[in-house]
């Protein structure tokens, strides 16, 4: 595979555009289907078995069931995967082939998902975003969308507004939360819009170029973001919803934010030092308090090298621009149920989970409902193996997660 043409584009993108052949309309693939005015796309169900680990096979799933990678090519990929080197070097060969055969959709987000396990001191990090958002935004280049640029604290938000293919039935805000870009969620952005909806995706400080380009840490005081959008593009009555854990930044912002109306939660902990068992729980706070430069010490050696704790850990640095561990484990911390102001909540609220989430305990739903005491109205979905979409955020069936949630939009939508 050759790095030098997969990455040459970035290196003259500010002096000329990426050259384009004569046939770079056809269809992409099986999966995503361009119009002459937008791109659209289908959500295949059902959560495969691409690796043995979930480690990687939650990845290759989320790339699939998001519509914007091959079924095929993840399976390739699943059987060749057994370190973090091997994914860079197999998502990188993927991207080159789809190069080759003009499939930018699928190019683009091998480029993201090779970036996505590459760690912060590997200077391909900042290379395979910036080609991911080069080939993202030729791809939908021909789409109704807009780039924008929201004022914050010294630096930007990036955002993007689609805007709704029929009569406007109202507006929604959306965001990641720990690991995502806004580019991310276009699918679902596009199917929003195409049901009526102006749609706004936005990344918060930590997220994407907030954090890349305009160096903005995270935050778990999300009305702050939030407000510097609604402000900026002058709304009054939205619907928020947040992804993973956007879903806990998405209902503290709405416990400080009459703005918006309704609110979604999808795939996150009403605390997440609770996400654990109790005992150790309460072994870990100890350590962290009474023992920290010992702990520190201890875990910077654990979490060296490959695993999902090594990549979080590093990641939570990473955004949270801390040079130790334990200073970004901190930031777990906040993220808790007293901080989340879930009795100051008033809007109507849906919360989605899976019931096989394996990064989110099943008593995090039970928590959050039952915390969410003042609310107009409270909508808890438990989604099961069944529905195909067991998964953190619905990953297998993400068409049936984007149905409930605009069902429960349009009973919600106060006229």
């Amino acid at each position: 595979m050759s790095r030098k043409r997969l990455f040459a584009p970035l290196r003259r993108r500010r002096t000329r555009a990426l050259k384009t052949r004569p046939n770079l309309r056809r269809q992409l693939d099986m999966q995503i289907r361009q119009s002459d005015t937008k791109t659209t796309f289908t959500f295949p169900v059902g959560y495969h078995r691409f690796h043995k680990k979930q480690l990687f096979n939650f990845q290759l799933n989320r790339w699939y069931s998001l519509g914007y990678a091959r079924f095929e090519d993840m399976a390739k990929a699943g059987s060749r995967i057994a370190t973090f080197g091997d994914w860079k070097r197999e998502m990188l060969g993927l991207a080159e082939q789809a190069l080759r055969e003009e499939r930018l959709v699928n190019a683009a987000f091998c480029c993201r998902a090779a970036e996505f396990y590459t760690m912060s001191n590997d200077p391909d990090k900042e290379i395979l975003y910036d080609r991911f958002i080069d080939l993202f935004y030729r791809t939908v280049e021909r789409d109704r969308i807009a780039r924008h640029r929201v004022p914050y604290q010294g630096g930007f938000l990036p955002a993007i507004t689609v805007p709704a293919s029929s009569e406007k039935k109202g507006t929604i805000l959306l965001h990641g939360g720990f690991d995502s870009f806004i580019e991310e969620w276009y699918s679902m952005m596009r199917y929003f819009a195409d049901h009526g909806y102006d749609v706004i995706g936005f990344e918060g400080p930590g997220q994407g170029a907030a954090l890349r380009k305009y160096q903005l840490p995270i935050t778990y005081e999300w009305e702050k973001p939030t407000k510097a959008v609604l402000d900026f593009f002058s709304l009054t009555d939205v619907t928020l919803i947040g992804m993973s854990m956007g879903g806990w930044f998405s209902l503290r912002a709405a416990a400080f934010e009459p703005r918006v109306q309704r609110v979604i939660a999808s795939g996150h902990a009403i605390d997440y030092m609770k996400s654990m068992n109790a005992v150790l729980r309460a072994i870990h706070l100890w350590f962290m308090e009474h023992c920290r430069t010992w702990t520190e010490r201890m875990a910077e050696q654990k979490f060296r090298g490959e695993g999902q704790a090594a990549w979080v850990v590093d990641h939570l640095k990473y955004i949270t621009k801390k040079a130790k561990a334990l200073d970004a484990l901190d930031f777990y911390l906040v993220l808790n149920e007293e901080n989340i102001h879930s009795e100051l909540l008033t809007q109507d609220v849906l919360v989605l989970s899976g019931r096989e989430d394996h990064f989110i305990p099943r008593k995090m739903h039970e928590m959050q409902i039952a915390a969410l005491v003042r609310a107009r109205t409270v909508t808890g979905r438990m989604f099961t193996r069944q529905e195909h979409a067991q998964n953190h955020c619905q990953t297998g069936n993400i068409g049936l997660a984007l149905e409930v949630m605009r069902t429960w939009i349009e009973e919600r939508t106060h006229c």
